[in-house]
């Protein structure tokens, strides 16, 4: 006699759909109408991420220097889009010498540990969502973006669905019980179609050069996810917000499409045409 399984969600899974297909509509919208309005949507939640990162550190007395983050990051991502990848990394530059200038005033007590939260901060939220602008500036930009989009969908949903239904084996149970191998099966199924078919259709690319990002996008995708998990275990929180019904916070939903941007960049650099 077989053994009947119950699959638990852990989500309320209409009202994260309708969330998700909010989200997915502005994505569509500002992408295909005005482009760089899409850096609004992208400027907004990186600045909820950054927002849930200083609340989150302050519960172990790390004073995250925002300003200086947020600011200097909103920097960096608008000069990333209007002239490109060195400027970008002297606003980088830039955004760290205000962070040792904004904490020196309060005195020497922490300030190793609360400059190097602001480094980490400026380097894992504004600099990675730099590779977005710089994808959107190219003149099929936001193709470039709309297939990164879907990659990282096609990687979360794929592993989402394949862990519920068939999940067995846990991957990393340290650091993120519930997610598996078979649940990195359906990630790499749904990624790898999903790249052969869009580099070809989207960008008119090769299918072979489409698998291989998909390839990328489906490690960076789950680095990503576990990269978040061991930061939210380390802060002993589940989700880092409650502003995203169903899906938690804004960090709880960037964690794939931090480490999928950068990969996808690179790898459409390589393997298209660039401006």
């Amino acid at each position: 006699m077989s053994e009947r399984r119950t699959i638990h969600t852990g989500r309320n899974l209409p009202v994260a759909l309708a969330v998700g297909v909010a989200l997915g509509g502005l994505v569509v919208l500002t992408l295909l109408t005005v482009k760089v309005t899409f850096l609004i949507l992208v400027a907004a939640l990186v600045g909820a991420g950054l927002w849930e990162l200083s609340t989150a550190l302050a519960s172990k007395q790390v004073k995250l220097p925002l300003i200086p983050v947020a600011a200097g990051g909103a920097a960096m991502v608008a000069v990333a889009y209007h002239w490109g990848a060195l400027p970008a990394m002297a606003a980088l530059v830039v955004t760290f010498i205000a962070i040792l200038v904004w904490r020196l005033p309060a005195g020497t007590d922490g300030f190793v540990r609360d400059i190097t939260a602001g480094a980490f901060a400026v380097l894992y939220l504004p600099t990675i969502a730099a590779t977005v602008a710089l994808m959107l500036a190219e003149p099929d930009g936001q193709y470039r973006v709309l297939l990164f989009v879907i990659l990282t969908v096609c990687c979360d949903s794929g592993g989402y669905f394949a862990g519920i239904l068939f999940g067995r084996h846990p991957m990393a149970p340290a650091i993120s019980p519930k997610k598996t191998w078979e649940g990195l099966a359906g990630s790499a199924i749904f990624c790898l179609a999903a790249g052969g078919v869009g580099m070809t259709l989207m960008l008119h690319g090769s299918w072979w050069s489409g698998l291989i990002l998909g390839a990328g996008a489906t490690a960076a995708a789950v680095l990503g996810d576990l990269v978040e998990s061991t930061i939210k275990r380390e802060l002993e929180t589940k989700d880092m917000s409650s502003i995203l019904p169903g899906h938690g916070g804004a960090l709880d939903r960037l964690d794939s499409l931090l480490m999928v941007a950068p990969v996808s960049w690179l790898l459409m650099s390589v393997f298209l045409p660039t401006r």
